[in-house]
């Protein structure tokens, strides 16, 4: 993961590179559904449970989920607020763009009334 910044990744950082892998982002829609354990968000996954952790570790990382150990269960749960902060950010941006992408196409069209 690139590192732009001198003191390490960012909770936002750390949240998209959570997001960048098709598995991970399989279990924050499962978890959109509402909390489960770690082993029934590992069943539709061919693989092994110790690598299926590594992601939730990843997600947790990020932001993404947390998770509490209830008996001999691992339940995790989406943090929503976490990826408000994520959508945010891409809200910003994508702003940012649709306003000179609107300022190119007045140009263009003043330019065009012209000739």
């Amino acid at each position: 993961m690139a590192n732009l910044n001198a003191a390490g990744p960012t909770r936002i950082d750390l949240g998209f590179h959570a997001l960048a892998d098709a598995t991970r982002r399989a279990v924050i829609q499962k978890l959109h559904e509402g909390e489960a354990a770690a082993t029934e968000l590992a069943e539709p996954f061919d693989m092994a449970l110790p690598s299926f952790m590594k992601h939730l570790k990843v997600l947790e990382a990020g932001g993404l989920i947390s998770t509490r150990k209830e008996g001999r269960k691992r339940m995790c749960r989406l943090e929503r607020e976490q990826l408000a902060r994520l959508s945010g950010w891409i809200n910003a941006y994508e702003a940012g763009w649709r306003n000179r992408l609107n300022r190119m196409e007045a140009m263009f069209e003043d330019k065009g009334d012209k000739t």
